[in-house]
């Protein structure tokens, strides 16, 4: 009878908790599921064997008794310990003074036939008649009915465009492509459920995909809740005089008016041409901040303008 490391084989240490046991023992099972992998061998025997290492470290009564023993089982075997005399619901072990107790239910070989266990397994817990808790099942789900599947996730990257007219994604499952629609004003966070399609269960209810929405940088946007804010450059003359200035938006070009006398950073309001409210009606604003651009180089007339301008505003305020 070949020794099984249980620990070895689902890649945890001694000193895993219960929760590191149980990620470990799930990946390892989407990985070999025999829905993933169908017709081959290989893949179902490591399924077994990482359910059975999860049925022993899984459970705190076996796990305690898979410790104590381990790799020295047979010299419990030779003085007379023999895990094997069980009764149908509940018995006792004793041996130096020590009791064992565990639980067991039904027949293991239901569900992998008789010699779907190790010899190991057998020796201690009975895996092909006795020992094995077959109402738990090697997840934790009632085996007698039906097991749901596992939820999964993943990562949607859309444009700040997309997010604002709304858009649609192809998501491959591997066996199958879905359609996914994400309506005007999505935002980064959102989380979408589609139902149904995570992993499948074993005779029961698949588990749900939630896509999570990540939304790309805009260079010219900056995106606060519903509302958008946009930096535009007026020349110095605008700026002094007023006068229309076209700027782009997510729905296309407009012309804003800008005051008189504008000063540098003045910021401006658009009503409703900010972002879709997400299920809902209506539009956050657009807020546009005006940054005055000054000419870098004056010629002789250009400058000899400037300054009768600036001696006329001195005298008018002198």
């Amino acid at each position: 009878m070949e020794y099984k490391d249980y620990y070895k084989i689902l890649g945890v240490s001694k000193s895993a908790t219960k929760e590191e046991i149980r990620k470990a023992y799930r990946k390892l099972a989407v990985k070999y599921h025999p829905d993933k992998n169908p017709d081959d061998k290989a893949a179902e025997d490591k399924f077994k064997e990482i359910s059975e290492a999860n049925e022993v470290l899984g459970d705190p009564e076996k796990r305690k008794l898979y410790d104590q023993l381990g790799a020295n089982w047979k010299q419990y075997q030779q003085t007379g310990y023999d895990p094997n005399t069980r009764g149908r619901s509940h018995s006792e072990q004793r041996r130096g003074g020590r009791k064992y107790s565990y639980n067991s239910h039904g027949d293991a070989s239901d569900i992998f036939g008789s010699s779907g266990f190790s010899d190991f397994f057998e020796s201690f817990f009975g895996g092909s008649s006795h020992g094995f808790d077959n109402s738990r099942g090697f997840n934790g789900f009632n085996t007698n009915s039906s097991r749901p599947g596992s939820d999964l996730s993943g990562d949607i990257h859309i444009s700040l465009q997309e997010a604002y007219t709304g858009t649609e994604r192809i998501v491959d499952l591997g066996d199958q492509k879905i359609k996914v629609k994400i309506k005007p004003g999505a935002y980064d966070g959102l989380r979408l459920r589609v139902k149904g399609k995570g992993e499948k269960g074993i005779g029961g209810q698949a588990g749900n995909l939630f896509l999570n929405i990540k939304i790309l940088p805009n260079p010219d946007y900056n995106r606060q809740g519903d509302d958008l804010y946009i930096n535009v450059s007026i020349d110095l003359f605008t700026a002094l005089l007023g006068g229309k200035q076209e700027i782009s938006t997510l729905t296309g070009k407009v012309n804003i008016n800008i005051p008189e006398g504008t000063q540098n950073d003045k910021q401006l309001r658009l009503k409703g041409k900010g972002m879709p409210k997400y299920g809902k009606n209506g539009n956050g604003d657009l807020y546009v901040k005006l940054q005055v651009k000054l000419p870098e180089k004056l010629n002789d007339h250009q400058r000899s303008l400037l300054k009768e301008l600036k001696d006329s505003f001195n005298k008018a305020y002198a």
